[in-house]
């Protein structure tokens, strides 16, 4: 797991073509917006949530965002524990987010 700044995630997810963007805001949050081509699992579905992450493939490279870069922490972490082995926290969450957007 790596903890990467706005800028340092940005790059890095543009130039990896094994990237899989996971959102795991609430549905609430999402209807805010979104990173586009995330796919929203929300952490706080707790063991349902572990249950859809153990569904994923675990040789790609996670991108996880939250609102403030938190819970993607949190989740990076999980994800670490699961046998995941690339988990990119975005530091500061959509919150700072500069990047493209879908509403």
């Amino acid at each position: 797991m790596a903890d990467l700044s706005q800028e340092e995630w940005a790059e890095q997810l543009q130039q990896d073509d094994n990237a899989f963007i996971l959102d795991v805001r609430t549905p609430e949050e999402v209807e805010d917006g979104y990173i586009p081509n995330a796919t929203n699992i929300d952490i706080y579905l707790g063991q349902e949530f572990l249950d859809e992450l153990e569904k994923l493939d675990k040789s790609k490279n996670y991108y996880v965002y939250c609102r403030s870069g938190n819970r993607s922490g949190q989740a990076c972490a999980l994800m670490e524990n699961a046998g995941f082995a690339n988990a990119y926290n975005l530091e500061g969450g959509f919150m700072e987010w500069e990047g493209e957007v879908t509403e």
